[in-house]
């Protein structure tokens, strides 16, 4: 019987006991709560929302984040969800360009561009094996790896406890988040199991706990949320800027890509099988689909959760009766106002030295992808001259300022965009090389590269 249930633990149809179910469901919820929420955070700061409709943005997330994972286990139809065991949630990919559109625009400029960008995911999905010849690791890690490097900067306001804070910069803060960040490091090398799988949840909790001793939290907002508030309709409303929808329309292809990998990842390491063409047209279709729902209801881009993906491919539980679970229970969290608001009571210093984690797992997850590829002179070009253009133009302030103000918006606001029309169209232009001249070449130019580090 005990054997029987083991396999029904690894059949994606398979029954299972409520009592089975609840600790490998937590274990979804726990390992992606924090970075669902997280960027809604992030955004509602930057736009300069309220308590009460940042409490309502938290509340969005979650809710349309269970949504979109029940439409990835089910699917609409044939065509509308992967019907693969993944958790989805609001993407960090996606807090450069929102936190730009929300500061140069407003929150409804953010839903208006986020349903073009949906809109195009659908369609993307629709004809992903076509389109995905573009998009090979080389160009999409290099867009990753600029996503990464384009968040250190909100990490390091957070940690410093958030730009417009009395106190920003303090060593106090510094202090909390170090502590924070120190938990989250060594929960993930010196534990295991769900400490380990829980890292940044109890690093945030560590911080928060040593934030309440030091009178850094409020509960204001918590005790004046209600028990119960579901999410409004239209709420932050819809505005439709050209400059908003061409960067997230980048987004969203991007992140489509993304998915890919990672419905590829959870059929492989969890199933043993490539996954199919269907697949991944559905997972994407599906991505789109629940991005556009959450817009009208101030959700922010849902993606599958890598974090997640790699609890599947771990511990190869599939059973959908896991995922169901932890889907509602994500939907439940959302419909609780009083749990939103103590989550935006924790301190920015505790987020900023959780978060920092996440933001460097994603830089590294791009050079991975980069140095998947053979490293040669025509990746390297693509890579350097797209991270060097894309990074190079946001630091330097005014780079653009001769140009229309439409361009500044599009490729002055964000590296991602720049950097990912670079990498898009380099790949496309620049030849093919041959393995062997390609050897040689790069041997020759790491030797006068050393030499000219050896010099300096």
């Amino acid at each position: 019987m005990e054997e029987s249930n083991k396999s029904e633990l690894f059949n994606f149809f398979g029954k299972l006991s409520f009592k089975e179910i609840v600790p490998l469901g937590l274990q979804h919820v726990v390992a992606m709560i924090v970075g669902c929420v997280t960027p809604a955070i992030i955004v509602a700061s930057t736009a300069g929302l309220d308590a009460s409709d940042k409490i309502l943005l938290v509340q969005s997330s979650l809710v349309f984040s269970g949504i979109a994972t029940l439409i990835q286990i089910f699917s609409i139809g044939r065509k509308i969800g992967a019907r693969l065991p993944v958790i989805m949630g609001v993407s960090f990919a996606y807090v450069p360009t929102l936190t730009a559109i929300a500061g140069e625009f407003s929150i409804a400029t953010i839903f208006g561009a986020q349903i073009c960008g949906a809109l195009v995911s659908i369609i993307f999905g629709i004809f992903s094996k076509k389109l995905i010849k573009f998009f090979p690791p080389i160009v999409t890690g290099t867009v990753i790896f600029a996503i990464g490097l384009s968040l250190y900067s909100t990490a390091v306001k957070y940690i410093a406890g958030g730009v417009g804070n009395e106190g920003f910069g303090s060593p106090l803060n510094w202090l909390v988040a170090i502590i924070t960040l120190s938990v989250v490091i060594f929960l993930n090398f010196f534990s295991k199991g769900t400490l380990k799988l829980a890292s940044i949840l109890f690093g945030i909790m560590a911080g928060y706990i040593i934030s309440l001793f030091l009178g850094m939290v409020s509960f204001t907002d918590v005790s004046a949320a209600s028990w119960f508030q579901m999410p409004k309709f239209l709420h932050f409303g819809i505005s439709f800027n050209a400059t908003a929808i061409i960067s997230m329309v980048v987004m969203h292809i991007v992140n489509s890509v993304q998915a890919i990998g990672d419905l590829s990842a959870t059929t492989s390491g969890a199933m043993n099988r490539k996954a199919t063409d269907e697949e991944i047209s559905g997972g994407i279709i599906g991505n789109g689909v629940s991005s556009m729902l959450g817009a009208l209801f101030g959700c922010m881009p849902v993606a599958t959760f890598s974090s997640n993906v790699g609890i599947v491919t771990m511990n190869k539980v599939i059973n959908r009766g896991v995922f169901i679970f932890a889907s509602i229970v994500i939907i439940v969290a959302g419909l609780v106002p009083k749990f939103s608001s103590m989550l935006i009571s924790i301190p920015q210093c505790v987020l900023g030295g959780a978060t920092v984690t996440v933001f460097a797992t994603i830089t590294m997850t791009g050079i991975k992808m980069i140095a998947s590829t053979k490293l040669t002179a025509r990746s390297t070009t693509i890579a350097g001259l797209s991270i060097a253009l894309g990074t190079g133009i946001v630091q330097v302030e005014g780079s653009l300022g001769l140009f229309p103000a439409w361009a500044i918006s599009i490729f002055g606001k964000s590296s991602i965009i720049v950097t990912a029309l670079v990498a898009i169209i380099l790949n496309l232009v620049l030849p093919k090389e041959e393995n062997n001249e390609v050897k040689v070449e790069i041997e020759e130019k790491d030797k006068e590269d050393i030499g000219v580090i050896n010099k300096a």
